[in-house]
């Protein structure tokens, strides 16, 4: 599904042309045996292969003008989240506990960063990009954040946090978000 249908309508394309020439083909044949045909069955059949050359010719023109296509708005909504999935969440440990429904473990994380940085052992910029990633995720799971936690997810969200947020509503089914990101974990896996 990685061509999001655009190979897909290519291929439904060349299909169509392939019936289109072959109903033509049968036109042509039937004129050519029109004398062994009677009058009746000649005209019925003449009149079978004119509706679907119509039809046909319909679907063509809707492919080619841009109105009929395989590559859907869901597809388009699914880009969008990935993409701000992948610009919002550069850490795949984050990802993967997001897209398995884990609140627990991400609260175990950021316990764990909160003393990491304590020590020295994880840098502010880390710990500030990693903290808003593991709130965010939260808030997505439907996870109550303390006072502080939206104070500091609101002084620190990127555009790219935002922007996810933004279009992970928009799409509305939370399994389509976790399903995407479940994608992202595989991808960053590969």
């Amino acid at each position: 599904m990685a061509s999001r249908g655009t190979t897909e309508t290519s291929k439904l394309k060349q299909n169509l042309e392939e019936q289109l020439d072959r109903l033509m083909q049968q036109l042509q044949d039937l004129e050519e045996c029109r004398e062994e045909l009677d009058a009746d069955e000649y005209e019925e059949t003449k009149k079978e292969t004119l509706e679907q050359l119509s039809e046909i010719n319909d679907s063509l023109k809707k492919i080619m003008s841009g109105d009929m296509t395989l590559v859907d708005e869901l597809s388009g909504m699914q880009l969008a989240i990935q993409a701000a999935i992948s610009q919002a969440f550069k850490t795949p440990e984050v990802i993967r506990m997001f897209a398995k429904k884990q609140p627990r473990q991400l609260r175990t994380r950021l316990a764990e960063m909160d003393r990491d940085l304590m020590v020295g052992k994880l840098g502010r910029d880390l710990y500030t990009q990693q903290k808003v990633e593991i709130l965010t995720a939260l808030r997505k799971l439907g996870e109550k954040l303390t006072p502080d936690d939206e104070t500091f997810l609101s002084a620190n969200a990127g555009t790219a946090l935002s922007q996810f947020e933004r279009v992970s509503t928009d799409l509305g089914s939370g399994d389509k978000v976790f399903a995407l990101a479940s994608f992202e974990v595989e991808k960053a896996k590969q």
